[in-house]
């Protein structure tokens, strides 16, 4: 039980607190460095930031289409095997690529090579830098495991991370519908592509896909009172004990604009 929570709720819940709403889309900001540096390691680290959120702004301005680098319509193991075939950025970057790169990714604290260091080891993070994070993370977290409950725990929880890390790659094929046209009246508003809402993932990581590929900068995908989001629970609660400054909200939007002229057109009971 304690695997499948961590795996799949506190894991994926993370997954869309930090690398989704904050480094890729900055939907909400931190007052300090302290705030931020918690946040990002409130879980066992497994994901490169670089790694998602350069490829999660091309997944959106050609969301999909040829280029994104989940689309769907390619099938199971082009989204699968994204992390390493599509998701890295480009080696051979000029000088202006890369401080691109730079302006998309300063506001998560990774500390960038230079671009001679980027054009020596062809990444974003020094590897050296990236390897001792990593190593004071999974220390940490993995000490803090024992404690509680001994090695058994701990590599149980480590376990659980790894199996996240891995489910995680197949998200935006099933989040895409596969690739088909699967979306619902009532339920999926963006039709800009074929993006749908789950129950499964939004319950347990908030992630209610359509409702973000509407307000991508939102610091709350769950719009509708079915619509749990974990993910937001913990941005308002950051929110209220000062931790976090800023938020962006577009409930007020997704119901102006989308959800009360559906139910005027349909004439549908409120669902507040």
């Amino acid at each position: 039980m304690a695997a499948f929570i961590y795996g799949m709720i506190i894991m994926g819940t993370h997954g869309t607190i930090w690398h989704h709403r904050y480094c890729t889309h900055g939907a909400y900001t931190f007052r300090n460095k302290f705030w931020r540096f918690v946040t990002q390691n409130l879980t066992i680290n497994v994901i490169p930031e670089e790694i998602y959120v350069i490829s999660h702004h091309v997944h959106h301005s050609k969301s999909d289409q040829p280029g994104d680098p989940y689309n769907a319509q390619a099938g199971f193991l082009y989204c699968f095997l994204a992390d390493v075939n599509h998701q890295p950025i480009a080696k051979d970057l000029n000088a202006g690529d890369y401080n691109r790169v730079k302006l998309l990714m300063q506001h998560t604290g990774v500390i960038a090579n230079t671009f001679s260091q980027y054009q020596k080891w062809g990444s974003y993070v020094n590897p050296g830098r990236a390897v001792m994070s990593w190593l004071l993370n999974w220390s940490f977290w993995y000490l803090v495991f024992y404690l509680i409950g001994g090695h058994a725990l701990a590599c149980s929880l480590f376990g659980a991370a790894g199996f996240w890390a891995i489910g995680v790659r197949t998200f935006n094929y099933e989040g895409h519908a596969k690739g088909k046209d699967k979306q619902h009246a009532g339920t999926d508003y963006n039709h800009k592509d074929k993006s749908i809402n789950q129950l499964w993932p939004g319950f347990v990581a908030g992630e209610w896909h359509n409702n973000h590929h509407l307000y991508p900068k939102s610091a709350r995908s769950g719009f509708k009172p079915y619509q749990m989001d974990l993910a937001w629970c913990y941005i308002r609660l950051m929110s209220w004990l000062g931790a976090v400054s800023h938020y962006h909200d577009a409930k007020k939007q997704f119901y102006e604009s989308y959800y009360l002229p559906y139910k005027q057109a349909k004439k549908l009971p409120g669902l507040y």
